[in-house]
């Protein structure tokens, strides 16, 4: 089985992001492929402040490694740190409709 899950960065963690997602990473991160990402491109919407974000953001790591997300057995990265996360999102919002966009939520 394949996870990929993303927590965004925008303060510190707290019980909820603990039950509601941090207990379920521990959890799966040991399947095949665990993918798990600090959204920092997300908190943007978020947390205005670039130090503010990077602070939260490597805070954020900290926190997931303390908590017992396991490096050997699961893959943590920045989601900025991948550049093809927004050239699809730059593709793809050049070619779907507004009213599918709404669709989705």
């Amino acid at each position: 089985m394949r996870v990929l899950s993303g927590i965004q960065p925008t303060g510190r963690f707290h019980l909820g992001n603990y039950f509601g997602a941090i207990r379920q990473y521990i959890a799966l991160q040991r399947h095949d492929q665990a993918f798990y990402f600090i959204a920092d491109l997300h908190a943007l919407t978020t947390v205005r402040n670039p130090e503010e974000l990077k602070q939260y953001t490597h805070d954020a790591a900290l926190d997931l490694l303390a908590l017992g997300l396991d490096p050997e057995q699961a893959t943590l990265f920045r989601q900025s740190d991948i550049p093809e996360v927004t050239d699809l999102t730059w593709l793809l919002m050049t070619v779907t409709q507004m009213s599918l966009l709404e669709k989705c939520h």
